[in-house]
């Protein structure tokens, strides 16, 4: 064999090995990551500040899951942060994905509610080197403001009307709607008398199904006729009855056009929906529990919600929710991302971001943030005739005052019974939240 022979079927030399883009030190850095809680409105939040080399840059988000908030902030201070030193802070989606498998056993609400603080304050310094909002990142706008839906509850159908007729002049076209069950615990609404009669239940205040579904269905009766079409309504079952009561519930408000019935059924019932979906065109919202994808695929591929509700740190932060989002827009599911209280002011902004830039955007709940918490967090969402309204702040375009933060400390750690009461049926069994 001729020696050019030889040569033809020679391997070329090794690459020299170069380190992944992560490992060089050049460029800006991640120094430092750390958890801040505070509570302005009395319900604690959790915020994650992440520093980087570059000075003044910084990135504030959203880790807040008040029921286990020292859970988080050791997640995050003791476990994400030594993985995230000297990182880049533009590779979103790599730190998301280590981040998500470095403790083997994934997902759950402490680890998402960690990853999403994380996870949003690098889309929030991603925005402030660019120059831009998230929602510009995101593809920009797709709406010039993003509707709210507002509540109304009463202690009787009169009550919750004339909420319902107040927001309306201010210019909500959706509020949902909660009414108190005479003699018995409900969900969003303040308690009521016990009607004449009525069976003397084991335990004070108990949850009774029954009574719950022949006063919804009164309620909204009642609203038909007295506000009329104009406006959207919804109600939220949160999970509260058996899953043949949601059928049942669903059919009853056929008549009343929703705009659609919240949580029927229990992430552990969702099977049900397959049932409710063939016995009613109720539009149905769900996902306020789901914590992992295997929960809400199944829901958004079979077609079996209307409106996809998840809590945005709870399933990790604005990269899967965007990713839910698109994912949801092949289906024909609209988002409608729960925005309650225990939301920091950082999180709404969040959901603001998505909320603008979604095609498939359906409506956002509302929270209005008092005194207290618009000074610890500066540039809170602002929210005009049933809107919340954008800026063209860069990233996220929320900031944290940590010195009025450190006047409203966090709260102790509450168990259920103290940060809520746990429902009870007449006989003193629990019933789910």
């Amino acid at each position: 064999m001729s020696d050019h022979a030889a040569d033809a079927g020679a391997l070329p030399p090794a690459p020299e090995p170069v380190e992944p883009p992560w490992a060089q030190p050049s460029g800006v850095r991640i120094t430092g990551v750390r958890t801040i809680l505070t509570a302005p409105a009395g319900t604690t939040l959790v915020v994650v500040r992440v520093d980087t080399s570059e000075p003044g840059l910084y990135g504030l988000g959203c880790a807040t899951f008040t029921q286990r908030a020292a859970a988080v902030a050791t997640a995050v201070d003791e476990y994400l942060a030594p993985q995230l030193i000297g990182r880049d802070p533009a590779d979103i989606t790599d730190i998301a994905s280590t981040l998500h498998v470095s403790g083997y056993w994934r997902s759950g609400p402490v680890l998402n509610n960690a990853l999403s603080g994380v996870d949003m304050a690098l889309w929030d310094i991603k925005g402030k080197q660019a120059g831009l909002p998230v929602w510009q990142l995101l593809g920009g706008r797709c709406r010039t403001a993003v509707p709210l839906y507002a509540h109304a509850a009463g202690r009787d159908p009169q009550e919750v009307t004339d909420e319902v007729l107040a927001l309306m002049a201010e210019g909500y076209r959706h509020v949902r709607c909660q009414v108190a069950v005479p003699g018995a615990g409900t969900y969003g609404a303040p308690a009521a008398a016990a009607a004449a009669g009525a069976h003397r239940p084991l335990t004070a205040d108990a949850w009774d199904p029954a009574a719950y579904r022949r006063t919804v269905r009164g309620l909204f009766a009642h609203l038909r006729e007295h506000v009329g079409p104009e406006v959207e309504l919804i109600h939220d079952v949160h999970e509260r009855v058996h899953p043949t009561d949601a059928v049942r519930i669903a059919a009853d408000l056929e008549p009343y056009d929703l705009f659609y019935l919240e949580d029927p059924v229990a992430p552990e019932d969702i099977e049900w929906l397959r049932i409710l979906r063939g016995r009613s065109v109720t539009p149905i919202a769900i996902g306020e529990l789901f914590t992992n994808p295997a929960e809400y695929r199944p829901v958004v591929q079979e077609r079996l919600c209307d409106f996809i509700r998840v809590h945005v740190s709870a399933i990790g932060g604005i990269t899967p929710a965007w990713r839910l989002a698109n994912a949801c827009e092949l289906f024909g599911v609209r988002t409608a991302w729960h925005g309650p209280g225990d939301v920091s002011p950082i999180g709404h902004a969040a959901n603001l971001a998505l909320d603008m830039a979604a095609p498939n955007f359906g409506i956002q709940e509302q929270h209005l943030f008092g005194a207290a918490a618009r000074e610890v967090f500066p540039g809170c969402p602002e929210i005009r005739d049933g809107h919340l309204w954008p800026s063209d702040r860069p990233g996220l375009g929320v900031d944290l005052d940590e010195r009025l933060a450190a006047k409203y400390p966090p709260r102790p750690a509450a168990l259920p019974g103290q940060a809520w009461k746990p429902p009870r049926r007449a006989d003193g069994a629990l019933q789910r939240p």
